[in-house]
């Protein structure tokens, strides 16, 4: 493997672990739990997992414990610090007992049930430490949700002689993890389950998980181009650029570069759908800032709009609703269609009055989108849909009709882009790289336990780390239910933006003077070395939400 200077650097760099952690431990039980909602369903659903106690861990005396083989396997999207999981979770099961044995699963949740696998030794696990990506063993979106799958994963667990699983992934992943603890409990398995927060989206999180791992590195890198980007603005001063950011049901991220950076216009998508603002009231806002700005002749600047924005307008969030599950019902029928214009039109028809309308009034390629193959969970693939595209002809349109009305006569030259796949797989900042390790650390301690249907957390993470506070959290505890595949199933329930919380109200007080000033922040790359005040620091949104 050729390495470049930083990723040798960055090898010997030793993540900082919670101080309850440096040394022997033993479990605390806290309160028992709860589900977020749905209680009766979620407690008849999951009648072995359910209503257990939040755990935390405490200095102890050191215990003789025998080895354990432990499966790892990394699920969904890729987020900066998935090696460090499984470095830490190495690291935690090598402490419990050097014989013991660590297996990744190749290929995400596939590989446990077709049998792909390959053992983590050190050798392997210390060329990962500290490095972005998932290609240890790679990720996969299979879902674990069936009967079949399972006992296929418990033979394949048996010849092994795994006797816990750790699933490192998002909301669905975490889900999944639960359903499968539960199965394995219900039938004496004798396999554990633990799981691991992981998405750049920002949105599994909740008092007990304050962030999911990968949002504070993702939204760095976002930043810095944002940052870039003004910059340019700024020195051309002729382009309005309309950027696209990974969220696909939050506006973390977008929340989160916007506090970073201060652009001139953020779009929240949790916003527009609480006061209900239509396709039409956004453009407006756009468009009436774009007016303003042109009057100082800045006939420049820059928008951030969520990835997820669309499913959140009224009107389109109705419109998708009705797809998803007209899709799921008339799958065969489409996919005999040969053209989009051939299934638009069976759509238009198949779709109530209203909704037919609004599909009916989108463009040709925004409708086409909305009707591509849904993902694995049923719902439409929202970072196919070009919203920066959609907003800057309606836009573009908007600024045409006020120049007719004379309350127009600026310059409009636009660029778009998608930020996205840049922030997945980077070297994590040293955040992500202490907490993703931390997870990892403590999922080993949760399986010498002998804990289940647990998710690894850790808190108080705007303290230093040696403050941090480890331990696990029932996964039921996050659960309500949702409609999937037209369907009420259990899921852990995301985490939206709060209008109420200290992020969205920081960022509220401030964006006016954002909007008509020039006042943008450029943040630069990722610090790894140096000051603990640069190179440590965790989100602005963490920070707010912690009173700091």
């Amino acid at each position: 493997m050729i390495k470049s200077a930083l990723q040798l650097a960055r090898e010997s760099y030793k993540p900082k672990l919670p101080g309850s952690l440096n040394g022997p431990v033993v479990v605390v039980e806290g309160e028992k739990t709860q589900s977020i909602a749905d209680q009766d369903e979620i407690k008849k659903m999951f009648p072995n997992t359910y209503g257990m106690p939040i755990l935390t861990f405490k200095p102890g005396t050191k215990k003789e414990m025998p080895p354990v083989n432990v499966g790892v396997i990394l699920s969904g999207g890729q987020a900066p610090g998935g090696h460090n999981v499984i470095a830490g979770l190495f690291d935690g099961i090598k402490a419990i007992n050097p014989q013991s044995k660590l297996y990744g699963f190749l290929g995400g949740p596939s590989g446990l049930t077709d049998n792909k696998y390959i053992e983590l030794t050190a050798e392997i696990v210390n060329h990962y430490r500290n490095t972005g990506g998932f290609d240890i063993i790679g990720s996969g979106r299979t879902k674990l949700e069936k009967k079949e799958q399972f006992d296929k994963g418990r033979q394949n667990c048996n010849v092994l002689g795994i006797s816990a699983l750790v699933i490192i992934g998002g909301d669905d992943s975490n889900t999944n993890a639960c359903v499968l603890a539960e199965y394995y409990r219900e039938i004496n398995a004798g396999i554990q389950v633990v799981g691991c927060p992981k998405t750049i989206d920002g949105d599994l999180k909740n008092e007990m998980i304050e962030t999911s791992f990968g949002f504070d590195t993702a939204c760095k890198v976002y930043s810095e181009l944002i940052g870039n980007i003004q910059r340019d603005a700024n020195s051309a001063k002729k382009y309005w650029h309309f950027i696209k950011l990974m969220g696909r049901s939050a506006s973390h991220i977008g929340l989160e570069c916007a506090l970073q950076t201060q652009p001139n216009i953020t779009i929240i998508s949790e916003e527009v759908e609480t006061k209900q603002q239509t396709l039409d009231d956004i453009v407006n806002y756009i468009a009436g800032i774009i007016a303003k700005r042109s009057e100082n002749g800045e006939n420049f600047g820059t928008v951030l709009i969520p990835e997820g924005l669309i499913e959140f307008i009224p009107e389109i969030k109705i419109l998708i609703s009705e797809l998803n599950d007209l899709m799921a019902a008339k799958e065969e029928e489409l996919s005999q269609l040969e053209t989009y214009q051939d299934k638009r039109t069976f759509i238009a028809e198949s779709l109530s009055g209203k909704s037919s309308d609004v599909y009916a009034s989108l463009p040709d390629d925004i409708a086409n989108q909305l009707i591509m193959d849904r993902d694995p969970h049923g719902n439409v693939q929202v970072s196919r849909i070009e919203t920066e595209k959609l907003l800057i002809q309606m836009v573009e349109h908007k600024l045409k009709d006020m120049r007719k009305e004379g309350k127009y006569n600026g310059k409009f030259a636009y660029q778009n882009h998608f930020f996205g796949y840049e922030g997945r797989c980077a070297a994590p900042s040293n955040f992500d790289a202490d907490y993703t390790y931390s997870l990892g650390y403590t999922a080993a301690l949760l399986i010498r336990e002998g804990k289940t249907g647990y998710m690894s957390s850790v808190r108080n993470t705007t303290a230093s780390a040696s403050e941090w506070i480890a331990g696990g959290v029932p996964v039921t505890m996050m659960m309500n239910m949702e409609r999937r595949h037209g369907e009420m199933k259990p899921v852990i329930q995301k985490a939206l933006v709060k209008l109420e919380g200290a992020p969205f109200k920081k960022f509220a007080s401030q964006r006016e003077e954002w909007a008509m000033k020039t006042m943008y922040v450029y943040p630069g790359p990722i610090q790894y070395f140096g000051p603990s005040e640069v190179c440590d620091a965790p989100t602005k949104t963490l920070l707010l939400e912690k009173g700091k």
